[in-house]
């Protein structure tokens, strides 16, 4: 040998580690884990805490984790290696365990059946895994879930994270904005190859890609992929025009019955699109008639005039393949016929909502309604609003089960930091929403409304609501032939009433309005005055038109018309609310008529706002001292300024509770970034609703009894938060009972399983938010799209089919709780950290009443076929639920199941 190359250290390095030697080359055969192993085992007999020893090696106490456990298997995987090949020259167990200085055989035992090369370290396998993955994407989407993908527990797959980390791949996390949303963003941990940095990815979402395959040829079981509308001829469509009566029912597309291309189902009225001709479409509310013309199967009434040609009265479809209609389409909202050649079909009906959907809205009362009502029923519907609140409170404090109990204080007390700024109250008693639909037959002082009582009285309200100048008080005829005829007794969500009465409600056609229908007498009286006689025979269409004018600067339609509307709804109410003469309202309500339609109907309303003098209203009736006791103007009473948001710190993490005090207590990120305007470097800042910074609301009142009652209830619920939050922190987290877990096993392992099948579905609806983001990203860019309202209805339409695409779907993953399921969590058969899992992808609603139940009474089914005959035999919902003693909305359910 050469005497030169005996004094030559050879270095090399091996596939699965970089460094001079192989791993179990010296004598020391773990040397390289053992290193590290032995520092942190020695500082650890000194006594030293973890933190402490993380900061001597100059790791974080989560890498300092990381690393003892890749140590610790790098160690096991060459012991194993050691003692096989030991094995293999023939020694004993006996023997091996004397070399490798184990006690006894049995740990030499359990090294030799360690599993396979390929399972013997599940971290290292995962890596791999990861790898070819990586090789293929790019970017991989490793949040939460992702281990369920995988089939690994979250320690190893964190472990394998830290592994690729190591070796050069990139690791972050990039907040994906809601598509719905974009102020919110969602976290999403990433790792990806070198060459692809966080700033790409937060430039480009759709680098991103998901590990496994998720995509569905179906859509997923619980979606339904929407498909390009099919499209019906003209000739099939008579419009009837506003001078010969279409003015009447504005925006309703009757449709001839037993058409099999445009069946409603089992609805009775519907909000529709109807694509024609493929180039235009028809918008509206549809419903049946029966006075169909001959040769056409849709009547589409209008307020255009005779002479206007067909087509110039639909809506020319837009440039989006994905949505030519610019408004969402229901789940649902398209089904299939069976033509007369027996070939399946899809119908023309698009359905953004339809019969039953109505009736889900809230039931509350808004303060932009019952603060212009007399004091009385201001106080006497928040004081109920804050008793039921409190009731809700006392039930969850007197809960048992500590985790559910946890889990549904911290939602009561965000319900309640949410009703301090909303300010809703109670709803009245029997009032329901309703989509309005016209009957020529019907009287303009009578509604048709199957789901009152015939001959009550009830008051109509509308948003967004100017006065009680804009409340009809009519009485309910069920009686009507034309009516009945028309829509049948047992509509679920909808009345009928004379066209004119529209104009009363603040404008409203027939395209989807709804009204809140509340039933007066019995201790109810809605305040009505006449309508403003100043507003009569007001055409803001007529009066402000621009047709043949030059030089007229336009209202654009979405964000800009908000602002006028906000703005002009804002005075109103603080002229209301201080007393303005019906005149002065008159003046800003006829603006509002004006600001409303200025952008869809190119109306002057810079020329409205002069001549009904509005600067001077807003001089009169919004100039305020502002809380550092300068004088400003602008919405300047509670009512109009809940909704203010001001500047505060930009917050770091979701906030610690303060236990003393309840309040949420926030660390500021301290995070700065150049002013482009200004070119100086600024402190970064969250916007937050300036209710939320206020310890007393009165601040923002301007004396006004309505608003002290507002400001004392809003107080009130800011109370009842933090003393919820306050009870939270106090109560301990849950123990779990082994012999209860034993007693419910199967009720355990059903929870547990839904539960997997829960999380598997994080990362698919995360693919679909980065799909929906990239797709809205691009579609609003390619056609310079700045109109909110647009980009809104493109997001939920990117979100629903990015879901079908991905087959995300948190409805379908939601987890139900049924009676046994329940008595084992109570029994506390599931740990405190699996069981916060649960409650967070189960239904809260159903939750909350099974926590805390309530009276609830269902119906025998000899009960449900007397409700069914009774409607067979005439009566209508009304009727039913007064013989039975129930509500219509039940009557309502039972004959529509």
């Amino acid at each position: 040998m050469n005497p030169i190359q005996e004094d030559i250290l050879i270095h090399y390095g091996v596939k699965r580690r970089s460094g001079r030697y192989p791993w179990g080359s010296g004598e020391n055969p773990y040397q390289h884990g053992g290193d590290f192993l032995s520092r942190v085992e020695e500082l650890q007999r000194l006594g030293k805490s973890e933190k402490e020893i993380a900061q001597e090696i100059g790791l974080s106490t989560t890498d300092l984790r990381m690393q003892v456990r890749v140590a610790k298997h790098e160690r096991r995987a060459l012991q194993a290696d050691r003692a096989r090949s030991l094995r293999d020259d023939g020694k004993t167990l006996d023997e091996i365990a004397s070399i490798m200085g184990f006690k006894n055989d049995s740990s030499v035992r359990a090294l030799l059946n360690e599993s396979t090369a390929e399972n013997k370290n599940k971290a290292r396998a995962t890596a791999e895994i990861l790898k070819k993955e990586l090789a293929e994407k790019g970017a991989l989407d490793v949040g939460t879930g992702v281990e369920r993908t995988l089939g690994v527990s979250t320690g190893v797959l964190q472990e394998a994270l830290f592994i690729l980390e190591t070796e050069g791949y990139n690791r972050y996390g990039v907040g994906v904005p809601q598509v719905t949303d974009p102020k919110k963003r969602t976290i999403t941990p990433v790792i990806s190859v070198p060459e692809i940095d966080q700033r790409e990815v937060y430039q480009n979402l759709d680098l991103v890609k998901s590990i496994g395959e998720y995509h569905s040829a179906d859509g997923g079981d619980s979606w339904d992929k929407r498909e390009y509308p099919a499209s019906i001829d003209s000739s099939r469509v008579k419009i009837l025009y506003g001078d010969e009566g279409g003015t009447l029912k504005d925006g309703v597309i009757e449709i001839r019955r037993g058409v099999a291309d445009l069946d409603l189902g089992d609805s009775h009225y519907a909000q529709v699109r109807i694509l024609v001709d493929g180039t235009h479409y028809l918008k509206g509310m549809a419903m049946y008639s029966d006075e169909m013309p001959d040769g056409a199967d849709i009547v589409f009434n209008t307020n255009k005039r005779s002479g206007t040609p067909k087509m110039d009265v639909m809506k020319p479809i837009q440039d989006d393949p994905d949505n030519p209609f610019g408004a969402l389409i229901k789940a649902n909202g398209q089904s299939h016929y069976i033509d007369a050649d027996g070939t399946e079909r899809l119908s023309a009906i698009n359905k953004l909502k339809e019969e039953g959907d109505w009736d889900k809205m809230s039931k509350n009362l808004s303060s932009q309604f019952l603060s212009k009502q007399p004091i009385q029923l201001i106080r006497k519907q928040l004081d109920l609003t804050y008793a039921d609140a409190a009731d809700e409170f006392a039930e969850i404090c007197a809960l048992t089960n500590p985790t559910v109990k946890r889990k549904l204080l911290l939602d009561f007390a965000d319900e309640c930091d949410s009703a301090a700024v909303h300010l809703k109250a109670a709803a009245l008693p029997r009032q329901s929403t309703q989509v309005i639909l016209p009957l020529n037959a019907m009287k303009e002082t009578e509604i048709f409304a199957p789901n009152y009582r015939d001959g009550e009285q009830v008051a109509l309200v509308r948003y967004p609501h100017g006065g009680t100048f804009e409340i009809p008080v009519l009485t309910v005829n069920n009686k009507n032939p034309s009516a009945i005829s028309i829509l049948g007794k047992n509509i679920r969500d909808a009345v009928g009433i004379n066209p004119k009465v529209a104009e009363r409600l603040s404008g409203a056609d027939f395209d989807g309005d709804q009204v809140v229908v509340i039933p007066t007498g019995r201790g109810v009286k809605i305040q009505s005055t006449p309508a403003l006689k100043d507003l009569e025979g007001f055409d803001p269409k007529t009066q402000y038109s621009t047709e043949g004018k030059t030089g007229v600067r336009l209202l654009s339609k979405g964000a800009a018309t908000q602002r006028q509307m906000g703005e002009i709804s804002n005075l109103i109410t603080d002229m209301t609310l201080k007393g303005a003469p019906e005149s002065e309202i008159a003046r800003a309500v006829k603006h509002s008529m004006v600001v409303i339609d200025a952008a869809k109907h190119k109306l002057d309303y810079r020329q409205s706002e002069k001549d009904n003098g509005i600067p001077e209203l807003r001089k009169r009736y919004q100039g305020y001292t502002g809380e550092d006791g300068k004088e400003r103007g602008g919405a300047s009473t509670l009512l109009s300024r809940r909704k203010q948001t001001i500047d505060v710190p930009e917050r770091r993490g979701s906030g610690v509770i303060d236990p003393v005090t309840g309040k949420v207590i926030y660390k500021e990120s301290g995070r700065t970034y150049i002013d482009p305007e200004s070119g100086k470097t600024v402190k970064a800042t969250t916007k937050v609703n300036r209710i939320e910074m206020l310890d007393d609301v009165r601040k923002l009142s301007s004396g006004t009894l309505q608003e002290e009652a507002y400001a004392e209830h809003a107080n009130r619920m800011k109370g009842l938060a933090n003393q919820a939050r306050r009870e939270y922190k106090a109560t301990p987290t849950l123990k779990r009972s082994a012999s209860a877990a034993k007693a419910f096993e199967p009720e355990v392992t059903r929870l547990t399983s839904a539960l997997r099948v829960a999380q598997l579905n994080a990362p698919r609806e995360r693919e679909a938010q980065r799909i929906a983001n990239a797709r809205v990203k691009i579609k609003v860019q390619d056609n310079n799209i700045t109109d909110k309202d647009e980009i809104a209805k493109i997001r939920r339409a990117a979100i629903n089919d990015a879901r079908a695409a991905t087959g995300a779907s948190g409805k379908r993953t939601r987890i139900t709780i049924s009676d046994g399921e329940w008595t084992a969590i109570q029994a506390g058969a599931i740990s405190d950290t699996t069981l916060s899992e649960i409650l967070r992808y189960a239904e809260p609603k159903t939750v909350r009443e099974r926590a805390t139940p309530r009276a609830t009474t269902q119906l025998s089914q000899a009960r449900i076929n007397r409700i069914k005959a009774l409607a067979n035999s005439g009566h209508t919902n009304a009727e039913i639920a007064e013989t039975l003693g129930i509500s219509t909305s039940a009557v309502s359910k039972y004959l529509n199941e």
